[in-house]
């Protein structure tokens, strides 16, 4: 069975993103050894533009083959005129007010999302990657397999929490730690059962 991940940058103190999900405090740690895992380690989970930018467009997808986003992400990149920012992976956007695809690469969920997630995970191919801001997370909660968190030195006081929701305490195991020199450490949790 495929798992979704959640893969996402955060501060010290867990927020993603200011209160409108910019996260442009995390840019300035993107170099050095960090940049080097991203393209080596990590080359499923950047946009195709960055790819690109970096000279690993041709990289062949290893962990993941799809991407499950919001409207909010996806609006970044229909701002600057691209439809399929992840032309290299399977791309779903959950969206309930696009109601056709503006590019045959990206499929529109509304609805049950969760229950489309479910369908995902049960079709042979590599992982499931969930990038967006705490609306989809929380409504993807229960299905979320994998959290990592690529932590940037950094306090931002207050903003936009990796889930949006209820209290309730979802446990995870540890499995990774990794440290960079610019102070960016990737810890990877998986979903006790």
């Amino acid at each position: 069975m495929r798992k979704l991940t959640y893969l996402i940058a955060a501060s010290i103190d867990g927020f993603i993103g200011d209160p409108n999900g910019d996260a442009e405090f995390a840019m300035q740690y993107v170099a050095g050894d960090f940049l080097e895992y991203l393209k080596t380690e990590r080359a499923d989970t950047l946009p195709t533009m960055a790819r690109q930018a970096f000279g690993v467009d041709e990289a062949e997808n290893t962990e993941f083959d799809t991407i499950i986003q919001g409207r909010h992400s996806y609006d970044l990149a229909l701002a600057i005129g691209v439809t399929s920012p992840y032309a290299h992976l399977r791309e779903l956007v959950a969206s309930n007010s696009i109601k056709e695809s503006p590019d045959p690469n990206v499929e529109i969920v509304s609805g049950d999302l969760a229950a489309r997630v479910r369908e995902l995970k049960q079709e042979d191919g590599l992982g499931i990657y969930l990038c967006g801001g705490a609306n989809l997370a929380g409504q993807l909660r229960d299905e979320v397999d994998e959290i990592v968190v690529k932590t940037y030195p950094v306090v931002v006081g207050s903003g936009m929490s990796m889930f949006a929701g209820d209290f309730r305490a979802d446990e995870f195991a540890l499995d990774a730690v990794r440290a960079f020199e610019a102070g960016v450490v990737v810890t990877t949790y998986t979903r006790k059962r």
